[in-house]
């Protein structure tokens, strides 16, 4: 089996010193200051003379830049974290080109990503301490697991988040991911509410309703924020404090959830086959979208896709109009209508079905028909629109994704 390469990013929290605070907040203070510059540069000429401008001028009008009084401030931080937000503003650009994102927006200062993102010649990485460039004194982290031996960071991104946490993510080539040995299982994987995930082996994955479980909690610190006038300073930064605290505590426990799901079913199956569903129209039905965005189907997705990738697995989709659900596994009858209150149900062959063990037993099938005869084939079933009732996803490895 031939061995790949994975960059994979380690992420640590840490805790910074007074003075290291103020450094990576001028840091991200410059790094959003220059990239809506440069945005609103690009902008305009593109606007007036339709002129594309590409990294290389944006950098030279850093230059100019850091050399007017009313923009010297810029030398006071680190150059290469600056260098780098203009290379993710040339991302932005590349993709809205070529149709993969909408057009890049300025950052906010109270709503932007706090980051500033290092690479090689602005830190230092010497027995296992990390000192950021500008820096006296190396960063006090909380190594919650180790690096792979020998590994050198080829880039380090700083954040905070909304809740005030400081976190720092390393870069580094895994060695230990490998792709893992064939082992020909196949399962079909139905997304719910009332159970996260139904497999087709009949199998169901609890749904832990993170948010409905804290809501209560979230509810009080809401209401204590909004009785905080906007201009009552320390008081109203505290009770945004205590809700953003609330937000990451549901984000922090689904997502280690979701990793462990999605770790889980990697290792055991070969062939993984779920739904594309379109989350963003979903979430549009003011009924279920609470439950549908706790539910991260997106996110579970994302996770299972990219360690596909990593261990050499499979994953198929099988497209959101194809009838899993009213369609019969044993006889392939159809019903007319399944009202989302049948959770159980009777085919005229006599065979009663779970509603979502049936639908999973479909999807696996419809996937592995593709699979089977390869891509491009028609599978029995297509969509109203004439298009295959099944699409084979493209593994690909990303670099900087969130760790297992």
């Amino acid at each position: 089996m031939r061995a790949i390469h994975v960059k994979r990013a380690f992420k640590y929290r840490f805790y910074p010193t007074d003075a290291q605070v103020a450094e990576l907040s001028r840091t991200f203070g410059c790094v959003r200051k220059v990239y809506n510059l440069a945005l609103a540069a690009r902008t305009q000429a593109w606007t007036l003379r339709q002129e594309r401008v590409t990294y290389n001028a944006t950098s030279a009008m850093l230059t100019a830049w850091k050399k007017t009084e009313e923009l010297a401030y810029l030398n006071d931080v680190s150059s290469v974290p600056l260098q780098q937000t203009l290379r993710h503003l040339q991302t932005a650009f590349t993709n809205f080109f070529a149709k993969r994102a909408r057009y890049p927006r300025f950052k906010s200062r109270k709503k932007s990503r706090r980051s500033a993102e290092y690479t090689t010649s602005g830190f230092r990485f010497r027995d296992g301490k990390l000192t950021l460039a500008k820096m006296a004194e190396p960063l006090d982290i909380v190594w919650s697991r180790p690096l792979p031996e020998g590994a050198q960071p080829s880039t380090v991104t700083v954040s905070q988040d909304s809740a005030g946490r400081w976190f720092v993510s390393m870069l580094v080539e895994d060695p230990a991911v490998q792709p893992l040995p064939a082992n020909g299982r196949a399962v079909g994987v139905d997304a719910g509410l009332d159970h996260l995930l139904t497999l087709s082996t009949g199998e169901k994955i609890t749904n832990p309703r993170y948010e409905r479980r804290d809501r209560a909690r979230l509810a009080k610190a809401q209401r204590e924020l909004a009785r905080k006038a906007k201009g009552d300073g320390a008081n109203r930064a505290k009770a945004r404090l205590k809700v953003a605290n609330v937000h990451a505590r549901i984000a922090d426990r689904r997502r280690d959830n979701l990793y462990k799901i999605t770790t889980r079913l990697v290792r055991e199956n070969q062939t993984i086959v779920i739904e594309d569903l379109t989350v963003r129209n979903m979430v549009k039905n003011s009924a279920l979208a609470r439950a549908i965005s706790d539910a991260a189907w997106s996110e579970f997705r994302s996770l299972l896709e990219y360690k596909a990738a990593w261990y050499g697995r499979e994953v198929i989709a099988v497209d959101r109009w194809f009838p899993s659900s009213k369609l019969c596994s044993v006889c392939g009858s159809l019903h007319d209508k399944m009202p989302l209150h049948v959770r159980t149900w009777t085919c005229v062959c006599g065979t009663t079905h779970d509603r979502d063990v049936n639908a999973a037993r479909n999807i696996l099938a419809a996937g592995l028909a593709v699979s089977a005869c390869g891509a491009g084939v028609r599978p029995q079933r297509s969509t109203p629109g004439g298009q295959s009732a099944v699409k084979q996803e493209t593994p690909r490895v990303t670099a900087g994704i969130p760790v297992l």
